[in-house]
C-alpha cells in the first residue's frame, strides 16, 4: 500500500481538527494494516486464565470505601447512537425502565453513592459529536452534578474509513459524514489525554478511572472494588464473569505464554482453526465485562513513554461505507478495544464479579427484559433481579428490531416475565395490558398481524391468526 494513502488520511484528520496524538495512533495502526496485520491471537500463544480473585472476598470498612471513592472518577462510554436499534440519537437517552433513561439511572446511581458513603465520584461521559448535546441536556436534570470539579464530558476521536483495496480515505459524496468513524472504544485512553481531562483528573486528586459502557446499568461504581484497587495499588483491573454457553462468542481473558501477562482476545482476533478452543467455556472460563479500573498515573506514564501509542492490538473491522446499503463500497475501520489495555500495564489483574454487573442492552431483546418485572430499581438506583433465578431468554424476530416498532407492539409495557424461562415471538404481534408468561413461551403470528388480548396468560406455544 502506498504511504501516500496514509498521508491523505492523516491530512484529513488534521483538517477536521483531530488531536495530533490521535493521528499518531491512527498512523501506527494504518502501517500495521498495510504490513498485513490481521490482529489475530493464536491459541498456541496463550494459556487459560485459572486463578481469579473474587469481589465477594474483598473486605472493606466504611472509612476505606469513602476514602477510595474520593479517588475515583466514573467514565461512561456514551458515543453510541443505537443505529442497530433504529435510534437516531444517543442510545443512552432511551427509556430503560420506570420512565427513566439510561443516563437518568446512571446519574442517580452516582448521586446515591454520596448519600450512602459520603463521597461522590465525578461522572464524565465520553461523547461523540452526535451524542453530546442531548446527553448533557439529560444530565442537567441533576444539579448535584454541576458542582463536580471535572467537566461532564469529553469527545472521542474520529478517523477516516479506508477503502478496502487502497487503504486511502474512502469518498462518499452522498453523505460525507459516513466517510468517518470512531476508532473503537480503545480510543478512550488517548482521548482522555488529548482532551486535557487526564491531567485535570490527576490535579483533582483522582487516582483511578472506572470505565464502562453507558448501556450496561449493572456497571455501578462499587466502593469495595475501589478500596481493593487503592489498597493493593493495582494499575489496571478488568472485571470478568464466568462464561456460559451464551457467552461462547464473546471476548475472554487469557494469559500470554511469552511473558505471563493477561490479554483480552475478542472474537475478531480468533483464527478460524482456533474457533473451537475459543468457544470452549470450560477451557476459557472468564469473559470480559468491559468494566475496567485504570490507574491514571500509570496511564499517563505509559502514554508519555510511548508518545501516545499504547500499542493495543489492532482490530480490522470490514464493513460497507453505508452500513444500511450492502452494495456501497467495501471499507475498513481500524479499531481497538479498551479491554485489551490489560496487557499494556505491568501487574494488571482480573477480578471475578457476579453477572449482575453485566447487563448490557444491545438489542430490543435485552430492552424488553430490562423493562419487564423481572427487574426493579433499588434505593440506590441499581438494577436488581426480583426472581433470584437465571434471567429468561428473550428472542424477538426482526419485526421488533427497531425501538419504534418495538414500542408500538408493547404499548402497555412488557408482559410479566417473573415466571418465565424463555420468551420468543415470531411475526407481527401486539401485546395487550396485563399479559403474563410462564415457563417456555413461543408466540407465533401465522398469517399477518395479531393481538394478544389483555390479561392473557401465555404458556408453551401459542399460534395467532389475524
Amino acid at each position: 500500500m502506498e504511504p501516500d494513502a496514509r498521508n491523505q488520511a492523516a491530512a484529513r484528520m488534521r483538517e477536521r481538527g483531530v488531536d495530533p496524538r490521535a493521528i499518531t495512533v491512527f498512523e501506527h495502526y494504518w502501517q500495521q494494516l498495510a504490513d498485513g496485520a490481521r490482529g489475530k491471537v493464536p491459541e498456541s500463544e496463550i494459556d487459560p486464565l485459572v486463578e481469579v480473585p473474587e469481589l465477594s472476598a474483598i473486605e472493606a470498612d466504611d472509612e476505606e470505601r469513602a476514602a477510595a471513592l474520593r479517588q475515583v472518577a466514573v467514565v461512561k462510554l456514551n458515543g453510541g447512537l443505537g443505529t442497530s436499534m433504529g435510534v437516531s440519537g444517543p442510545k443512552s437517552a432511551l427509556v430503560a425502565r420506570d420512565g427513566l433513561s439510561f443516563l437518568d439511572i446512571i446519574a442517580r446511581q452516582v448521586i446515591a453513592l454520596e448519600e450512602r458513603h459520603g463521597a461522590r465520584p465525578p461522572l464524565v461521559l465520553m461523547n461523540s459529536f452526535r451524542t453530546r448535546e442531548e446527553s448533557l441536556a439529560i444530565l442537567q436534570r441533576y444539579p448535584q452534578l454541576a458542582d463536580q470539579a471535572l467537566p461532564l464530558d469529553f469527545l472521542q476521536s474520529m478517523e477516516p474509513k479506508l477503502d478496502a483495496d487502497t487503504l486511502a480515505p474512502v469518498s462518499w459524496p452522498e453523505d460525507p459524514e459516513l466517510e468517518w468513524c470512531p476508532p473503537g472504544h480503545g480510543d478512550v485512553y488517548v482521548s482522555l489525554a488529548a482532551s486535557g481531562l487526564l491531567r485535570s483528573m490527576r490535579e483533582a486528586g483522582i487516582r483511578y478511572a472506572f470505565i464502562s459502557n453507558a448501556d450496561n446499568l449493572g456497571a455501578t461504581c462499587d466502593p469495595d472494588i475501589a478500596a481493593w484497587m487503592v489498597r493493593e495499588g493495582i494499575p489496571f483491573a478488568a472485571e470478568v464473569a464466568e462464561r456460559t454457553v451464551n457467552d461462547r462468542k464473546g471476548g475472554h481473558v487469557a494469559v500470554r505464554r511469552e511473558d505471563g501477562r493477561l490479554i483480552l482476545r475478542e472474537s475478531a482476533m480468533v483464527l478460524p482453526e482456533d474457533e473451537e478452543a475459543f468457544q470452549d467455556t470450560d477451557r476459557h472460563r472468564w469473559f470480559n465485562t468491559n468494566n475496567l479500573w485504570v490507574d491514571l498515573a500509570a496511564l499517563e506514564r505509559l502514554l508519555d513513554e510511548r508518545e501516545g501509542v499504547l500499542g493495543l492490538p489492532i482490530i480490522v473491522n470490514r464493513k460497507t461505507v453505508d452500513p444500511t446499503r450492502p452494495e456501497s463500497p467495501d471499507i475498513i475501520q481500524i479499531e481497538s478495544a479498551m479491554g485489551t489495555a490489560v496487557e499494556a500495564f505491568e501487574g494488571s489483574a482480573a477480578l471475578r464479579v457476579p453477572r449482575t454487573r453485566f447487563r448490557p442492552v444491545k438489542s430490543t431483546n435485552e430492552l424488553l427484559l430490562l423493562r419487564s418485572d423481572v427487574f426493579g430499581l433499588d434505593g440506590d438506583s441499581r438494577i436488581v433481579s426480583r426472581t433470584g433465578r437465571p434471567d429468561p431468554r428473550v428472542s424477538l424476530d426482526k419485526t421488533y428490531k427497531f425501538v419504534g416498532d418495538f414500542d408500538t407492539r408493547f404499548p402497555k409495557g412488557a408482559p410479566s416475565l417473573l415466571e418465565c424461562t424463555s420468551f420468543a415471538v415470531e411475526g407481527d404481534v401486539t401485546f395487550g395490558e396485563g399479559v403474563s408468561a410462564s415457563g417456555d413461551v413461543r408466540v407465533v403470528a401465522t398469517d399477518g398481524p395479531a393481538v394478544v388480548a389483555d390479561g392473557t396468560r401465555l404458556h408453551g406455544q401459542t399460534e395467532l391468526s389475524a
